[in-house]
């Protein structure tokens, strides 16, 4: 017998940006890893594949591949930052599959309004200045249900278990059916293991669940955002607490400038809050943008030694073309 089979090659666009970036860290002591500060150069080295096409029975099928200089560079799927494949209809919605780098639908929504200036730090001050979140993983999937009500978009997703670990689910609903309004509920998962180790005492479940409030809404050129970020888990050690605010005015079409803060509490007594700010400002003009920012650490380690605060420069000039 023969088997015959057909090959469909399709097109994929790519994208990508230019840019150079100048970054200035600098600390508030002459001792620790961070002391001398670092001051560097940099360019954008990101490319991002893209392609999608309609099936005979309506169903839009597409693939996305980031690939990002020096990112994931010991993991398997290294050097791609993310890829992703994507079904989608208007009565389906959209399954998307994760093979690196997704979110779950917690984390999508869960960046806080100062825009995770914690971030820009993590590198410098570990994991202290991270924030915690709903578990996301390689191979996951993410689904965006259809339109039900006008303005209101939810979102699901589920995080396979590895090991003795459980699988993670979650789930974010947004509502912009008020213009300048939007409003987001986000909830997920984080659970530890199920069993007891081998050869070892009965361990205790870690499981932790992560919640998400965001709310922003835009006033002629004014735009207010605050967010509300819990983390809780079965260990209290492990519990976080994040808010943050941020406060963007469009002087013109060219002009813009913003003030964000970010606190968080670690949940455990004695330890003192992390403050993070950020000053922002940028200009557009004939494709090309120039901005710049100022950032400020405080307790990065949630104590009050001088090691744990830090400041932060940036400039960046992009082009588009």
């Amino acid at each position: 017998s023969l088997v015959s089979t057909s090959v469909f090659a399709g097109e994929m666009a790519v994208t990508g940006s230019a840019s150079i970036n100048w970054e200035n860290y600098s600390a508030d002591t002459t001792a620790g890893a961070n002391a001398a500060g670092t001051k560097t150069f940099s360019m954008g080295n990101q490319l991002t594949f893209t392609g999608s096409g309609e099936l005979d029975n309506g169903l839009t099928v597409g693939l996305s591949f980031v690939l990002d200089q020096g990112d994931d560079a010991t993991a398997a799927s290294g050097p791609f930052d993310s890829h992703s494949v994507s079904i989608s209809s208007d009565t389906f919605g959209t399954l998307k599959f994760h093979g690196e780098g997704g979110d779950s639908a917690q984390n999508a929504a869960g960046d806080t309004a100062a825009g995770n200036i914690w971030d820009n730090f993590d590198t410098r001050n570990g994991a202290s200045s991270l924030l915690k979140e709903s578990r996301a993983g390689d191979n996951m999937m993410h689904y965006t249900f259809p339109s039900m009500v006008d303005g209101l978009t939810v979102a699901a997703s589920y995080t396979p278990g590895t090991g003795e670990d459980e699988s993670d689910s979650a789930y974010a609903l947004t509502y912009a059916g008020i213009e300048g309004l939007s409003v987001s509920y986000a909830n997920g998962s984080n659970d530890g293991q199920i069993a007891a180790v081998e050869g070892a005492a009965d361990q205790p479940e870690a499981n932790a669940d992560a919640t998400t409030i965001k709310v922003s809404y835009a006033y002629g050129p004014v735009t207010l955002a605050y967010s509300d970020h819990e983390y809780d888990s079965g260990t209290a050690t492990e519990d976080q607490d994040a808010t943050s605010f941020k406060v963007s005015y469009t002087v013109s079409d060219a002009i813009s400038i913003s003030y964000a803060e970010e606190e968080m509490d670690s949940g455990t007594a004695g330890d003192t809050d992390a403050k993070y700010s950020k000053l922002s400002t940028s200009y557009t003009a004939g494709g090309m943008t120039v901005s710049a920012n100022m950032q400020e650490m405080e307790n990065g380690d949630y104590s009050t030694a001088a090691s744990a605060d830090e400041d932060y420069v940036g400039l960046s000039v992009s082009f588009a073309f």
